[in-house]
């Protein structure tokens, strides 16, 4: 859209005087107090308001210029809406210290964080061993001294990502349950779609509606979740193989990983949309699980303890974050020590190994790299 000329308050009311004048054969008196002036402002008041109202209407009916609700509307004139907000989900342990008796901990029983803020709700969870679905409860038998149950956060988004042991209240009094802990830290809450991300995604929609080809295979991957991503790989098995008309999609939701139920609702997204007689497997991506082992020198002044906690977490999110392309993905061993660097306080780094070598790591497109704190050691 062309960019649209404006004018300001004081140019409108000097472009009307400048009118009058010009087609008057006298002076006009234009002081302040004069009708004239009072008429030339109150015009001028009128041409902002009606200025204001064309800007916002041309910036609503466009999806580059629209923001939020508006966006919205703008795409259900399509039938294409923004991803919702995903609710965090968790293993809560409910423990007791006396194991006597056996207790049962109902759907909907909830755990908070220490402060009230955050709660989140036990589910059903059918693949948990210790669920029944007979009593739609998870059971603590008696002897047993705790359990992991599958909780929720009660509201979508990101509200839910807390730390690890933050969910250590009770909400809902549950006999024989003495306290509860969450082991680990809660990352997989996922706010609402960005506008950004909504209209990059809808410019994919609209490439693949008319479908049998690349664009619609990865918009119908994209929109079946947020963060779902494929690589495509084409006239290929996923052994491999060559086989023409065959194509291997690894989807990845986000997390380096793909749920039996995500597979399943990827390869439905990509039915609706596929060439005639063209065939496809899709798969989830395997972690090759990446090990890594340094030695830092910490400068006076710090903690050396805490600055080979902060370059682990470094390493890790630097590891993870790394994109399998169609054509793979490498690590580069040079690159490790330049993480470590980065953190205040390290002054030396050596002894660097990956996967117990010195040389760089790569992997194929089936593969994602994938580390933790059990395999990152920051001596």
């Amino acid at each position: 859209m062309a960019t649209l000329s404006s004018q300001s308050f004081a140019a409108t009311v000097s472009n009307f005087a400048v009118a009058v004048q010009g087609s008057a054969s006298s002076l006009i008196d234009f002081s302040i107090g004069s009708v004239l002036l009072a008429i030339a402002e109150a015009v001028g008041g009128v041409a902002m308001w009606l200025q204001g109202l064309i800007l916002q209407v041309a910036a609503l009916t466009r999806a580059a210029t629209s923001n939020g609700t508006d966006l919205d509307s703008w795409f259900a004139q399509f039938g294409f809406a923004r991803e919702a907000a995903v609710a965090a989900t968790t293993q809560e342990t409910f423990a007791r210290y006396t194991p006597t008796n056996q207790a049962t901990i109902a759907i909907g029983a909830n755990v908070t964080s220490a402060d009230g803020t955050v709660t989140f709700a036990v589910i059903a969870d059918a693949t948990n061993a210790a669920y029944s679905a007979t009593q739609d409860a998870y059971i603590c038998p008696a002897g047993q001294a705790s359990v992991n149950v599958t909780v929720q956060c009660t509201v979508a988004g990101t509200t839910g990502n807390v730390a690890a042991g933050a969910l250590n209240t009770l909400g809902t009094a549950i006999p024989g349950i003495d306290y509860v802990t969450n082991g680990s830290n809660v990352q997989n809450g996922i706010a609402t779609e960005t506008d950004a991300a909504a209209r990059s995604r809808f410019v994919l929609w609209v490439a693949g509606l008319g479908g049998a080809t690349l664009a619609a295979i990865q918009s119908a991957i994209a929109g079946v979740q947020q963060n779902m991503s494929g690589i495509i790989v084409e006239n290929q098995q996923y052994n491999g193989q060559t086989q023409y008309g065959y194509f291997t999609v690894i989807a990845n939701d986000g997390s380096n990983n793909l749920t039996s139920t995500e597979e399943a609702n990827v390869a439905n997204a990509i039915e609706v949309v596929r060439p005639l007689t063209v065939t496809y497997g899709v798969h989830g991506p395997v972690q090759d699980t990446v090990t890594v082992s340094m030695t830092i020198t910490t400068a006076s002044g710090y903690t050396h303890s805490t600055v080979t906690a902060q370059v682990q977490a470094a390493l890790i999110a630097y590891i993870n974050a790394i994109a399998t392309t169609a054509s793979g993905a490498t690590l580069p061993y040079t690159s490790l020590p330049a993480q470590a660097y980065a953190i205040a306080g390290v002054t030396n780094v050596s002894n660097v190994l990956l996967n117990g070598a010195t040389s760089d790591l790569t992997i194929p497109y089936t593969q994602v790299f994938q580390a933790s704190t059990s395999s990152v050691t920051v001596n």
